[in-house]
């Protein structure tokens, strides 16, 4: 069931818990998460990059939507880039885009976003924004501190907007850390206790499991979720090459046979293992059993 995210995200304000959101970006990757979401009986936001092709996407979306659902999602544009990015996502039927200006200047970065909000609005389409800027593991030790989110200024940049959702920066990076993360919770505390919005974290990969729980804990209601999955995938399917890709066919009469495995069985085994680590997020941020 196609939702806007600003629904599910209040729910889980209200229930206390956080929602996974997987980048997605093909059929293996969708037909997992819904597959991970009716499992557990979670809800699931799914991250489109633009990319990957809104309009493809959202067409795999809704076909796996009909096999399941049950399922409350909602399918997301992540850092929306380019104006015409954002308006393809929103022509083509997405529940809620990002509009990432967090590079720019404040007074730029909320301009642009209150545009995006009025048009997604008229369209019932939510809106996430960020503000202070999650950047690259790699540069981790340069970025961490200059990117944090200040209360003041998000406060204003929330009511000067209308957005739905609000990224925010307390110690995260995207990809594999270059250090050891350090999450600002005390920072969460006051932003979450402050502002009335769901509250979303990106570079959730890498930052550990008590730091996410605890995040979920402290505040946070989105967790965006690539580079361990991504890499949870690909393990998976190193383990099928170092066993020279042989599996164990039924051949009847409960006996089997070692066949080496197609390019589709390989395909298959990294979903699998992608999925795999997505439910193990979805436990952790305790959205299991919530429908």
């Amino acid at each position: 069931m196609l939702m806007p995210m600003r629904d599910l995200l209040q729910n889980a304000k209200q229930g206390h818990y956080g929602v996974a959101a997987p980048n997605v970006w093909n059929r293996e990757t969708i037909e997992a998460a819904f597959m991970a979401a009716d499992e557990l009986h979670a809800p699931i936001i799914l991250d489109v990059g633009g990319v990957h092709g809104v309009y493809e996407c959202y067409d795999i979306a809704r076909f796996y939507e009909l096999r399941y659902p049950q399922v409350p999602f909602a399918l997301n544009l992540d850092h929306g880039g380019p104006y015409e990015v954002v308006i393809s996502a929103i022509r083509a039927g997405f529940s809620s885009v990002m509009i990432d200006r967090s590079e720019a200047s404040f007074e730029d970065n909320v301009r642009e976003t209150a545009e995006i909000v009025k048009i997604a609005h008229a369209c019932g389409v939510s809106v996430e924004a960020e503000l202070g800027h999650v950047g690259q593991g790699t540069e981790y030790a340069t970025t961490r501190e200059a990117g944090l989110t200040h209360l003041d200024e998000a406060q204003e940049y929330v009511e000067r907007t209308g957005i739905d959702c609000l990224a925010v920066s307390i110690g995260t990076s995207h990809g594999v850390y270059k250090g050891k993360p350090k999450l600002e919770f005390p920072l969460l505390d006051t932003l979450a206790e402050q502002i009335d919005l769901p509250l979303v974290l990106h570079g959730g990969s890498s930052t550990g499991d008590d730091n996410l729980h605890n995040a979920v804990v402290h505040g946070i209601q989105k967790v965006n979720l690539n580079t361990d999955l991504v890499i949870a995938g690909q393990e998976a399917m190193k383990k099928a090459y170092d066993n020279d890709l042989q599996i164990e066919v039924p051949a009847g009469n409960g006996e089997f046979f070692t066949k080496r495995m197609n390019m589709q069985q390989l395909i298959a085994i990294g979903a699998d293992g992608w999925k795999a680590k997505l439910v193990h997020y979805m436990k952790l941020f305790m959205s299991n059993n919530q429908w």
